[in-house]
């Protein structure tokens, strides 16, 4: 049986309905077509679901979806404001840390929770960080270079 509740997704208000087994990460991707939160091993082990819920990063696909209710959820798509990319986003870019994509709106919403946090962290702050991120390319040097550029350290 499905349940009704409404979910506040990147500030916005959203109606939705789910079975008890389902899991937040389906319901951004299916009902919602916030396909940014990329849908990985589903096990809780690659990071690439990551979500901030009221400000921590998560993994969208061990969270039930009705245990989100009354949060705040913020997706990748929720980081840019007024069409203008975040400043992790341009670091991403700028420094060449993504190749595939996949893992990174994981590694940036992993990044955005630990810069918000601690705004200059140490390199092993970051890895710290990440460690639950995995980025099947091996783009993790660039991956830190950007945090740190983003936290204004530079590279």
């Amino acid at each position: 049986m499905k349940r009704a509740f409404s979910l506040k997704v990147n500030g916005e208000i959203y109606d939705v309905r789910a079975e008890d087994s389902e899991t937040l990460l389906d319901i951004l991707r299916e009902q919602l077509r916030l396909t940014g939160t990329k849908k990985g091993c589903d096990q809780g082990e690659c990071g690439s679901c990551t979500i901030l819920l009221d400000g921590y990063p998560v993994l969208a696909c061990l969270i039930l979806a009705w245990e989100a209710k009354d949060k705040e959820i913020l997706t990748i798509e929720g980081l840019a404001e007024a069409g203008k990319p975040h400043l992790l986003q341009k670091a991403f870019v700028e420094m060449g840390a993504v190749q595939c994509g996949y893992c990174t709106p994981g590694m940036i919403m992993t990044a955005k929770a630990l810069l918000d946090r601690k705004p200059n962290p140490s390199e092993e702050e970051i890895k710290h960080a990440l460690a639950g991120n995995l980025c099947r390319c091996g783009c993790y040097p660039k991956i830190i270079q950007a945090i740190q550029f983003a936290s204004g350290k530079g590279y």
